[in-house]
């Protein structure tokens, strides 16, 4: 029958089958036969119709078995085989989980002795291993391996299959050790691949294979305990294997791949220049030997991708990165969840967006690279081989978004993270001088952050221990001398210890001669001894450090073209280095090529970086110490790359700290230069840009798009457009998590492409943009608006009018003293209640009187602006924290400001105008709904005696006129104060103010069960609010550090869209602001009987002056007026 073609074979079996009736004694001879004969046609053919028949008819000829038969385990076998081999054809699981139960079924009828009982063993445990594979379920690994051990028991030494016996429980321990990091697993994995090779002499068929399992192990051992003769001696096993695979032989492709990544290896470890090229096209071979299906095709993609990331790393071609990032997408869709190597996977696609965001900067790469081995490290949990890996990964990763956007939090979890990563890295192993290097970097940038000299000396020591781990001769040397170096000179810059400042010089001497022209490092080490040099110029005054200074950073700015991401920052070193030459010797054309560089940042290609606004501010700096023409260039240049970072962030509190770092003084200092050149309209303009950035990024999403609507079919579509994506990226934001990054970078995108359609229409040419002057003026159409600024270059007033220019008025007092005059108030409001303090108080009023007040109220009065007329002051820096409104000579026949003037506030002049611009409350009563709110016994507060009569004397004035409700004592929670706030457009709040000036957004009004937070309150879905009484302690008191941001407790209000706010500048005695409470609901509701928020503060000024003689001073002007 033998001689029969394929085609008579066939038919003779499917005759037969066809004359054997069921019962027949040959019939399942007959049908195992032909199962068999298809199942080998299949592996010749690869048409799966033919496996699926000999499934079938395995299955047929199982069921014409006795379980007794002789042949029944055999038959189960064959089944077992055949759904194994569909399995690895289509991955269908139920496949794999019936093979294993019948290779289960056929082990139990083979006891020991059974000649067949060893490849029953081996492929029940092959079964398991597949699975483990899929699933990652360690039982079945472990099932694997005592299946593998019993095997392995069976075959006595001199046993045909004894090669494959070791080799098999050599892969299962293997496998073991990558899940569990025992040891010892790998230990025996590398002792019985040994034991495997001895059994295949030179000429042995298998001996490519073994030698290959054994470089494998070896050179895992390797990366765990950094033994370099493991990786010395896997290197010259796979150059064997790859000699006794001839381009003819199929797994020629493997052993190219693995010579070529284990080459790699070694470069990397002994510091030998590598050539990728040859890399790259070995690979590129290897894939076109792993079509799709193949099995090792993820693996094959993921070699190629590390060859054209490591050639990308050595030139910067683009087009590689690109590449390697889609080869490693598509290794990972070849390994879903529950595969073995997704954990790889993960690290290596995070890995190459890490090093493209690192070329290109683009946030979302970072984003997703951070998400990425955050699930790679799940996959890997203590006790993992590779957990020390995923550790450091992510510590990277989390470290260079801190580096972009500065957010301390990302920057506290990576030092956590790169400390961990250093315990499970004992001294000895080749990658602990990175883990040292990594975590010292860390603690270095969080000194630079938080000043602690225990992180700098933490730094240093770590620097130290691994420079000694990289000798003389180790080509990353130059990186460690240079790591040290910077730590040295931080803390000499602390401490001013010289022998620090003279070490990091001769380090960064060494590290500069290690890298010669053309070496991609060069520019930086340039930069940094130039520093250190520029550091003992300073201390010492010797003029050759300042002339090499100079001359290293000229040569590292030649190697950083326009396009380079560090060029600002070369400009900045060099522009820096050369005034502090002409600062000694006078030349002018130092003094002009200073200038001449730092104009370069005016005409910026790419989008603006945090350095590029640190140096744009540097730039403002430089040039309005030294009076500069370029001073105003310069402030406005710094001011617009300060609006594009900021857009890129969001108005969550997460990002209040990278703003305020932002922010600085920049704005005040604008103002001060504007106004010293006479430019008194771009003074008005670079402060409103500069100052609340916080509140303008949170109105950028909260646009009134009345007009926009109205403008057409276009303007409508826009506008909800606009309003969409603006509640989107809100919501977004407010629950902030990294993970969510990705989502929030695509909907900036979105929003930006909708802002640049908007402004193409006609008169919406400056939407969102920083208003004009022209705009701005219209804040002073009801009365004059006077600005007050203190910047360290001087003090200054500024009236803007309705209709003519503003009017400059030079203060006599400097931002210190105004500094002093603000801390000995605040010390005194501190003490307001517990001993008379009028004396002091009076004190400090005057000075305020005479130094800033009377000079404006002068001004003012040459401006014809009548007595009794209302004036808003919008006070900068340390003039925010002083009561202008209170000011006054106090004596007697001489008036202060209150006799003169009704003054209110306001935190911008942009929020006024807005303030203004949105609708009035209406006129129907039935539509006004006012809602009272008193929490006298807070949790974990002081009782309030007054706030239940506080309250009724608010509904006594408010119920005959409009919808009033009452939420008091336990009614007032937080959760039903934000159900108020959502539905009513007046409000009284009476409680405890809680100001927090260190993390502001935590400033809160105490309730029932908890702090209602400004976090909270910008959050409401306010129904066109009027007017907020906060009758509550210290609702005007903001951040310490950045007072222009203006983020307390009134403001947030406001901001929100309260259009006329009153609150208090310190603690507000209980009886007293029921005093005041009355007597403002008098005035405030006359015979007119309706609410109007425009005159709030005129009924302010009209009860505090009714009650001068009932009340001390301090609470006379604790409550102050803020908006229309």
């Amino acid at each position: 029958m033998g001689q029969w073609s394929s085609s008579l074979v066939t038919l003779g079996y499917r005759a037969a089958l066809q004359l054997g009736p069921p019962g027949h004694s040959l019939l399942p001879s007959l049908l195992n036969k032909r199962a068999l004969n298809l199942h080998e046609r299949f592996w010749q053919r690869g048409i799966v119709s033919d496996l699926d028949e000999a499934i079938e008819l395995h299955r047929a000829t199982l069921l014409l078995l006795p379980l007794d038969h002789p042949n029944r385990p055999s038959s189960l076998c064959d089944l077992a085989a055949s759904l194994g081999d569909r399995f690895l054809q289509r991955g269908i699981m139920s496949d794999l989980d019936e093979t294993i139960e019948l290779n289960r079924a056929a082990l139990l009828l083979l006891p020991p002795g059974h000649s067949d009982r060893f490849m029953s063993l081996n492929n029940l445990a092959l079964s398991y291993q597949h699975r483990f594979r899929q699933r990652g379920i360690m039982s079945d690994l472990d099932e694997a391996i005592k299946l593998n051990r019993a095997a392995l028991l069976v075959l006595p030494r001199s046993h045909s299959d004894r090669f494959t016996s070791l080799n098999n429980l050599a892969t299962s321990l293997q496998n073991r050790f990558r899940e569990q990091g025992i040891m010892s697993d790998l230990d025996e994995a590398i002792e019985l691949n040994r034991g495997a090779l001895l059994l295949c002499p030179p000429s042995h068929s298998h001996r490519s294979l073994s030698l290959n399992h054994l470089a494998t192990s070896l050179q895992k051992r390797f990366e765990q305990q950094g033994i370099m003769s493991d990786l010395d001696e896997a290197n010259e096993l796979h150059r064997t294997a790859l000699a006794l695979r001839l381009p003819s032989h199929s797994d020629r492709s493997m052993s190219l791949n693995n010579l070529s990544l284990i080459l790699q290896d070694r470069i990397k470890r002994r510091s030998i220049m590598f050539n990728p090229d040859g890399a790259i096209k070995i690979h590129r071979i290897a894939l076109l030997l792993h079509p799709p299906g193949h099995s090792h095709r993820s693996s094959s993609l993921n070699d190629l991708a590390f060859s054209l990331q490591r050639r990308f790393l050595q030139r910067g071609i683009i087009s590689d990165i690109d590449e390697a990032i889609e080869l490693h997408r598509a290794a990972l869709l070849l390994r879903p969840p529950g595969h073995s190597d997704r954990s790889n996977s993960l690290n290596h696609l995070a890995t190459s967006l890490q090093k493209r965001f690192e070329q290109q900067g683009i946030m979302s790469d970072i984003d997703e690279a951070i998400k990425l081995h955050r699930a790679a490290l799940l996959l890997r949990p203590p006790g993992h081989s590779d957990r020390s890996n995923s550790l450091n990964n992510l510590a990277a990763g989390l470290q260079t978004r801190f580096e972009q956007w500065g957010i301390m939090s990302n920057l506290d979890e990576a030092i956590e993270l790169n400390r961990a990563a250093l315990l499970l890295v004992p001294p000895g192993h080749s990658v602990r001088s990175m883990f040292l290097n990594n975590l010292a970097l860390s603690y270095q940038h969080r000194f630079r952050q938080r000043g602690i000299m225990s992180d700098l000396d933490e730094a240093v020591k770590l620097n130290r221990e691994a420079l000694l781990l990289h000798p003389p001769g180790h080509t990353h040397r130059y990186l460690f001398l240079n790591n040290l170096a910077t730590s040295l000179q931080n803390r000499f810059e602390q401490q001013g210890i010289m022998s620090d400042l003279y070490e990091a010089i001769e380090l960064n001497r060494g590290a500069l001669l290690l890298l010669p022209p053309g070496h991609p490092e060069r520019s930086s080490s340039l930069n940094n001894l130039a520093a250190s040099l520029g550091t003992r110029f300073e201390q010492q005054g010797i003029m050759s450090d300042i002339d090499e200074a100079i001359e290293l950073n000229q040569g590292a700015l030649l190697l950083r073209p326009p396009s380079h991401p560090d060029r600002s920052s070369s400009l900045n070193h060099l522009a820096l280095s050369l005034q502090q030459r002409f600062q000694q010797r006078g030349i002018q054309s130092d003094y002009d090529e200073a200038f001449s560089l730092y104009s370069q940042l005016s005409h910026l290609s790419h989008a603006a970086s945090r350095t590029d606004l640190r140096v744009a501010k540097s730039w403002a700096a430089s040039a309005d110490i030294l009076d500069h023409e370029s001073a105003l260039l310069a402030y406005k240049v710094a001011l617009k790359l300060l609006d594009q970072q900021v857009a890129l962030l969001s108005s969550s509190p997460h990002h209040f700290d990278v703003i305020r770092e932002a922010v600085s003084s920049l704005a005040t200092d604008a103002f001060s230069c504007s106004v010293r050149r006479g430019a008194l309209t771009t003074a008005v303009e670079l402060l409103e840009q500069g100052r609340a950035v916080f509140w303008t990024q949170l109105a950028r999403f909260s646009t009134p798009l009345d007009e926009l609507s109205g403008s057409g079919d276009i303007g409508t579509a826009l506008a909800e457009e606009f309003k969409r994506l603006s509640f989107c990226l809100r919501k977004a934001f407010d629950q902030s998590t990294e993970d969510q990054s990705p989502q929030i970078r695509q909907l900036t995108m979105q929003w930006d492409d909708v802002v640049t359609r908007i402004r193409m229409l006609p008169d919406f040419s400056r939407f969102l943009l920083p208003p004009l002057f022209s705009d701005l003026q219209k804040v002073a159409e009801h009365g004059p608006v006077i600005v007050v600024n203190a910047s360290q270059y001087g003090c200054d007033a500024l009236i803007v009018r309705n209709a003519e220019d503003p009017v400059h008025i030079p203060l006599d007092i400097t931002q210190a003293e105004a500094c002093e005059l603000s801390s000995e108030f605040h010390t005194l409001a501190e003490q307001f209640g517990s001993s008379d303090n009028q004396l002091k108080l009076v004190g400090i009023l005057c000075k305020l009187w005479n130094h800033v007040v009377h000079p404006v109220v002068q001004a003012l009065g040459e401006s014809n602006v009548c007595p009794g007329s209302r004036i808003w002051w919008c006070p900068t820096a340390e003039f925010t924290l002083l009561p202008l409104h209170a000011a006054g000579p106090y004596e007697t026949k001489k008036k202060n400001l209150a006799d003169i003037y009704i003054s209110s506030y306001t935190p911008t002049l942009t929020t006024l105008i807005r303030a203004r611009q949105r609708p009035e409350g209406s006129r129907d009563a039935s539509s006004q709904h006012f809602v009272a709110i008193g929490q006298g016994n807070p949790v974990n507060g002081r009782e309030l005696k007054c706030v239940a009569p506080e309250l009724a004397v608010v509904a006594q004035h408010v119920t005959p006129i409009v919808s009033f409700t009452s939420l008091e004592d336990a009614n007032a929670t937080v959760e039903n104060a934000l159900d108020a706030l959502d539905h009513n457009q007046w409000l009284h709040l009476a409680c405890h103010g809680m100001p927090n000036r260190t993390q502001p957004f935590k400033s809160s009004f105490a309730m029932r069960d908890g702090p209602l937070m400004i976090k909270d309150i910008i959050r409401s879905n306010w129904q066109n609010p009027q007017f907020a009484f906060l009758s509550a302690c210290h609702t005007t008191v903001g951040d310490e550090k950045s007072p222009d941001e203006s983020i307390h407790l009134a403001a947030a209000m406001q901001f929100c869209g309260f259009r006329s706010v009153i609150g208090s500048m310190w603690s507000v005695d209980d009886e007293v602001a029921r005093q005041v409470v009355s007597a403002f609901y008098r005035n405030f509701i006359d015979d007119s009987k309706r609410l109007d928020c425009t005159c709030a503060a005129v009924a302010l000024h009209k009860s505090v002056k009714s009650l001068r003689k009932k009340i001390p001073l301090e609470q006379q002007i604790v409550f102050v007026h803020i908006g229309v």
